[in-house]
């Protein structure tokens, strides 16, 4: 996968869940999965990459929140087209 996509579950018209698809080498597997707090977990591939990033409650985290796991795990942060989905 060349480029990342936020991928939103909704339930009664509200998000339920949420996958940021991350890009990725070609046949990459998750290793491991780090618990980021608040229902946030980024899933790593066996090199520490990170592959994608885990929402369970898109109600309860913020746009600055996940732009700082974002960073810390060397990912640039989501552009505000890249977030709508979930604040609206």
């Amino acid at each position: 996968m060349k480029q990342r996509y936020l991928e939103v579950t909704f339930r009664k018209g509200k998000p339920l869940a949420a996958y940021l698809y991350l890009p990725r080498a070609r046949g990459a597997r998750v290793a491991r999965t780090v618990d980021e707090g608040r229902g946030i977990h980024v899933e790593l591939d066996d090199t520490g990459a990170p592959m994608g990033v885990e929402i369970t409650a898109p109600g309860a985290v913020t746009v600055a929140e996940l732009n700082a796991i974002l960073m810390k795990h060397g990912v640039a942060a989501l552009a505000d087209e890249e977030w709508a989905h979930l604040a609206a």
